[in-house]
């Protein structure tokens, strides 16, 4: 038998869904609230459940919207309720939303979509709770040839080596080469070792005709440019 109250709200339930979906479908979407927008995720992979209180419960957890796509899966699948589908359902939004963009990254000079470069490196490394190091490597027009991830280390340390660093670029060709990192703290001001690594690696590069045009660090704060504090 069919519990009448259950049967009532999965009626209800579809029919905000249906508005919803209408809603995203005439070209609305971006008027939902986030909580909507990760209901009717959810709703996909999740499709008999009333989803909206689970979406709710998700964002006050991960702190926000962007926190929540940030998120790592494991951390989501932890949260009751939560499994691979509904995970993966928030993980591919993640990755077609940095696809998109990325795009003037990847196709222009990186000197000449600088903003659209920072964007892109706040809304992949600014909600990590690790710490990562990236490598830009650029040819001699400025263009990204390659985004590598060097190291990934605890909660506030990552490891970075300036032979290691040197070597990939020589294999690679590269003209110049970008650092980033991001401080899980969410504070983006660099410390002393941040500040001398940077400098081994522009004097070690410098040698051998590599450029470095600069160290980026990224926190929920914002980001700090070494070049552009006077840093290198």
């Amino acid at each position: 038998m069919v519990d009448r109250n259950t049967a009532s709200s999965n009626i209800a339930g579809s029919g905000h869904r249906t508005r919803l979906r209408r809603r995203i479908l005439a070209g609305l979407g971006a008027g939902l609230c986030d909580h909507e927008l990760v209901e009717y995720l959810l709703a996909l992979a999740i499709p008999r459940r009333d989803t909206k209180p689970l979406a709710k419960q998700l964002i006050d957890e991960f702190g926000g919207f962007s926190g929540l796509l940030a998120a790592d899966a494991d951390a989501l699948q932890n949260i009751p309720g939560m499994g691979e589908a509904s995970a993966a359902a928030l993980k591919v939004v993640q990755a077609a939303a940095l696809r998109l963009i990325s795009e003037p990254v990847r196709e222009q000079p990186i000197l000449s979509s600088w903003q659209a470069l920072l964007d892109y490196l706040r809304a992949d490394m600014a909600h990590l709770i690790h710490e990562r190091v990236r490598v830009l490597h650029l040819n001699s027009k400025n263009q990204l040839i390659r985004d590598e991830l060097v190291s990934e280390g605890s909660i506030d340390q990552a490891a970075i080596y300036t032979r290691e660093v040197i070597r990939r670029a020589l294999a690679l060709g590269s003209a110049a080469i970008i650092l980033v990192h991001n401080h899980p703290s969410g504070d983006s001001t660099p410390s002393r070792q941040d500040i001398a690594i940077t400098r081994d690696i522009r004097d070690a590069g410098r040698t051998l005709g590599i450029s470095l045009h600069d160290h980026i660090i990224i926190g929920k704060d914002g980001h700090t440019s070494f070049r552009s504090q006077g840093l290198i």
